[in-house]
Formats: C-alpha cells, sequence, structure tokens
C-alpha cells in the first residue's frame, strides 16, 4: 500500500473520532481565543474522545507550557502545537525487533478484540513487504480456532502449523519456529488463546508459550504484541496491564479503530501502559491493518472534513 492509500485509510478510519468529539476541538482552536475557556473546553473534548482524564489534563497543561514558551498568539497556531505534542508523544523509543531467523511475533489479547483477523492481516501486510511468513495456530482451546486461523491463511496464501484441539500451545509454537527456520521462512505469527485478565493459569501460559520459542530456535526474536479493541477504550487500556506483567507484551495492535467515534484512546495507551502502539486496525478488509504512523494519525485526527 502507497503512502497515499496509507494516510487515506488513515483519514477513513478515524472519521468518526475527528467528525465526533474533535470537531469540537477543531472548530474550537481554528475560531477561538487562547484563554482559560479555551483551555477548559480542550480538556473537557479530549476526555469525551476517550484519551483519558489524566491524559487529558497532562496534555492541556503541556499545551499551555508550549504556548508561553514559544510565544503562540493564536488559537490555530495552538492546534499546530497540540498536533505535534500528541505525535511525540506517540512516537515509540525503538523500532520492532525483526531481526531473528525467524523473527517471531506472538499475539495474545481476550477473546472477540480481532486477535484471529489481525494475524491474517498482518500476515498480507508482511508478505506485501517480499516476507516469507509462516502462521502457528496456538489457540488450542478455543473450538474451531485452527479452522478459523487456516480460513484466513488460504486467503492471504501462507501456511499454517497446527496440533489437533487440546494440544500444548507452547508445543505448536516451537513446531512451528523449528519449521521456519529450516525452510528458510522470516517471520512466524502466532495465535494464541484468547484470555480472561483474571485467568491467572492461562496467564502463565503465555509465558511458557514465549519461552518455547528460544528453546526451538537460538536465532529467533520475539516481539508479542497485546491486541486491544479500540470500541472499549479506556476500558481495554485498564484491562492490559496484567496481560503485560505476564507474557512481557512490546507493543500494541489497535483494532476496530473505524468503528469508533473514541479514537483519542489511542494517545493515552503509550503513558499509561509504556508500550507504544505498533498496528491499527481502520476496517474489515485483509489490507486494513497498517503500520502505525504518529505523524500520519496526529495529522489524520485534526484534518478538515
Amino acid at each position: 500500500m502507497g503512502l497515499f492509500s496509507r494516510k487515506k485509510k488513515l483519514d477513513e478510519g478515524l472519521a468518526k473520532t475527528r467528525k465526533g468529539f474533535f470537531a469540537g476541538i477543531l472548530d474550537m482552536l481554528n475560531a477561538g481565543e487562547i484563554d482559560d475557556h479555551m483551555y477548559e473546553d480542550l480538556e473537557e473534548q479530549l476526555i469525551l474522545a476517550d484519551t483519558g482524564a489524566d491524559e487529558a489534563v497532562r496534555l492541556v497543561e503541556e499545551l499551555r507550557s508550549r504556548v508561553r514558551k514559544d510565544h503562540i498568539k493564536t488559537a490555530s497556531d495552538a492546534l499546530a502545537a497540540l498536533k505535534d505534542i500528541i505525535t511525540g508523544e506517540l512516537v515509540a523509543d525503538a523500532p520492532m525487533d525483526m531481526s531473528g531467523k525467524p523473527a517471531v511475533i506472538l499475539m495474545i489479547g481476550v477473546n472477540g478484540v480481532g486477535k484471529t483477523t489481525s494475524i491474517a492481516k498482518l500476515a498480507k501486510l508482511y508478505k506485501d513487504q517480499g516476507k516469507r511468513v509462516m502462521l502457528a495456530a496456538g489457540d488450542t482451546f478455543r473450538a474451531a480456532a485452527a479452522e478459523q486461523l487456516c480460513i484466513w491463511a488460504d486467503r492471504v496464501d501462507v501456511p499454517v502449523v497446527r496440533h489437533s484441539e487440546g494440544a500444548d500451545p507452547a508445543a505448536v509454537v516451537f513446531d512451528a519456529v523449528q519449521s521456519a527456520a529450516a525452510r528458510g521462512y522470516d517471520i512466524v505469527i502466532c495465535d494464541t488463546a484468547g484470555r480472561l485478565h483474571n485467568k491467572q493459569n492461562l496467564m502463565n501460559e503465555l509465558g511458557k508459550i514465549s519461552r518455547s520459542v528460544h528453546k526451538a530456535c537460538e536465532t529467533a526474536s520475539v516481539e508479542t504484541l497485546l491486541v486491544l479493541d479500540a470500541i472499549t477504550g479506556q476500558n481495554a487500556i485498564n484491562q492490559a496491564s496484567q496481560f503485560i506483567s505476564a507474557a512481557g507484551a512490546t507493543g500494541i495492535v489497535l483494532t476496530k479503530l473505524d468503528g469508533t467515534a473514541k479514537g483519542g484512546a489511542v494517545i493515552s495507551v503509550k503513558q499509561k501502559l509504556g508500550l507504544p502502539v505498533r498496528f491499527v486496525g481502520v476496517g474489515e478488509g485483509v489490507d486494513d491493518l497498517m503500520e502505525f504512523s504518529p505523524h500520519d494519525f496526529a495529522d489524520a485526527l485534526f484534518a478538515e472534513n
């Protein structure tokens, strides 16, 4: 997908958020004056857009400081400053580690967040970049989970390693990584069972799966991506902390961004969880998962309708 196409899809995916709460921010900052009333309205709009109260307060205080420091006089210039602040908030500290041979991505998260479909979309994204991609059907608990993954794999034309229902998920991932290493595949993307955050025994299983990667291949690298549903916003963020500690999550995949007017949740993910957003889902099509760009996100969020 070209740069223009990616930006267009992101712009379309954020339409509900932009036309909802952020429309008020745009109107206010494009036409209003810089005063205490503006800051109060901005804070309220950010909270309504699901950035979270603490994050909204912090962003507004940072904007106040920037306005004073840079002697900003107009609300439209304050808007540009806010976009710059949000972009800076979302920049990842480091890129994903895809240096392994193979590079392994574990996908974790509760049921219903779009994890399996995101795996297929991610496989398609990397395949379009010329990578050889293999999937691992590590969700051996949910009935027909492997079948669902295989259907998606057929659509994007990538192989799947699977075992029988009820098999050890760590063994599935072990075999997939060994197979990928032997056959020269670049990337292995692993499904896992959707786990409730309060099921400690299942959470412990995630750690076992992660450890199995290096047992299978010493040259493998591992990224563990936590899939969150943008529609549930702050609730998803609050639920995520135990996943992070149990599985050593390294990044976030935020799905269904096109289905909510509260896309502001993206802004608070990195601050609250300490993890960067790596990918966002902006539609139901197989090409509708994209690498997250803080600059493009801020541009799309504040674009004129």
